[in-house]
């Protein structure tokens, strides 16, 4: 029986690994730019982590998790997110004794146990950033703009960013009793998750894949309507702040986040080409959740943009990030010139050019046809006569001149004609 990728996974390779790559490193040279530096947590967590920040009731706590039991019976998962593994390490490192803000970038693979569909995979990619130990609707702008200015470098600059304030501590406890109040009427035309979050956490109601896009839903009262005054202050600061910046959003009173650990600031970005699952990203701020992690009371903020969304919002643009593969030189060795190839490749590459090539005693016409498709530039020629001579050949593929060139000033000619080839 054939072996496959397990459901929700994927080979990367071609031309889509070189998409990945190029995003991951323009977001590396971005956000080096806003100070940031660069942080791998492990991909295995232990569960507790994201049970004590994510939340018990979230979807990805109940849900979605891959976990497994350890030989020391600890319970395992693979992550789902970013942020939660971040801020362990901030604590655990006591980053937090250096100069704050520390700002934080991330690049690598989440796991989650959801149905696959486009866009959206049980290993995902996410690129990611936290600022932790600071605090001010500013610094909330800031971070905001840092995603959206990335956005735009890639030509997604008609993304939507997405603006609202899931509240604090004080005003969030009334809303739920709120929206329990609301909810118990329509208990049995709720989906059975539910029915048990109405009385654990009704905000997950909101957040539901299968009744948030029901009317009685829709309509239920809106977390931000019962914003207490500071939160609608700072939501309001935030909002001057990115406008001072030239960044365009709206507010999406109906916007809540899936993990709660945020408060106050929430923001997504929307990219109408995906169809229904729209979102390529988002984040909010999370005040309270490195002292529950065991620090100090720290606050943060931070977003994560999902690789594969991107990747799919770029090539529905029809936006290439790398540069096409190309082979600068193929080296073409027949006769007495076989054994030169393999000398002359790691010159070439040595010299900095993408070098291929292969030896064939008969059929140089081969080899002429395959440097073709490998889109090479130029082809270096050597058989009995050039080592004779110490020389090779160099036809060029575009216009079908050839050049005999010393073997010693090979690089040099290189250099000049690709130059002016571009």
């Amino acid at each position: 029986m054939e072996i496959r990728a397990p459901r929700g996974t994927e080979d990367l390779f071609g031309e889509d690994l070189e998409l990945v790559v190029a995003l991951e490193e323009r977001f590396r040279e971005h956000v080096r730019r806003f100070g940031f530096q660069e942080i791998r947590t492990p991909i295995l967590e232990y569960a507790e982590l994201f049970v004590r920040s994510v939340g018990p009731t979230t979807d990805i706590v109940e849900k979605e998790m891959f976990t497994f039991p350890d030989r020391g019976g600890r319970v395992l998962a693979l992550r789902p997110e970013g942020t939660a593994p971040v801020v362990r390490a901030y604590v655990n490192h006591k980053l937090y004794a250096d100069l704050l803000p520390v700002r934080l970038a991330y690049a690598g693979p989440m796991f989650r146990y959801e149905r696959p569909q486009a866009g959206r995979q049980r290993q995902f990619h996410q690129l990611g950033v936290e600022v932790l130990g600071g605090e001010g609707p500013e610094l909330d702008a800031e971070v905001i703009a840092l995603g959206h200015e990335f956005l735009a470098s890639l030509g997604l600059g008609d993304v939507r960013l997405e603006l609202s304030s899931v509240g604090c501590p004080v005003c969030r406890p009334r809303y739920l009793e709120r929206l329990r109040e609301y909810f118990l009427p329509h208990r049995d035309e709720l989906c059975p998750d539910c029915q048990r979050r109405l009385e654990r956490n009704p905000l997950r109601i909101l957040d539901c894949k299968l009744d948030r896009d029901k009317d009685f839903v829709r309509e239920a009262p809106k977390l931000f309507d019962s914003l207490c005054d500071d939160c609608r202050r700072y939501h309001e600061e935030v909002a001057v702040h990115l406008t001072s910046l030239g960044i365009p959003f709206v507010v999406n009173p109906h916007l809540v986040r899936g993990l709660d650990y945020y408060v106050r600031t929430a923001f997504e970005w929307v990219d109408a080409s995906l169809g229904a699952q729209d979102a390529v990203g988002g984040g909010g701020r999370y005040d309270g959740l490195v002292a529950e992690l065991g620090g100090p009371p720290h606050g943060g903020i931070g977003f994560a943009l999902g690789v594969e969304r991107l990747v799919l919002g770029l090539k529905n643009r029809g936006i290439r990030l790398a540069p096409p593969r190309h082979v600068d030189v193929y080296v073409a060795a027949f006769g007495g010139g076989a054994a030169r190839r393999l000398p002359l490749l790691f010159h070439l590459r040595r010299a900095g050019f993408v070098a291929l090539g292969d030896a064939d005693t008969e059929k140089v016409r081969t080899l002429l046809r395959r440097a073709d498709r490998l889109g090479a530039r130029v082809v270096v020629l050597v058989g009995d006569e050039e080592v004779a001579r110490g020389e090779v050949a160099v036809k060029d593929l575009a216009s079908g001149t050839q050049e005999a060139v010393r073997e010693d000033e090979l690089v040099a000619w290189l250099r000049r004609h690709l130059a002016q080839d571009g």
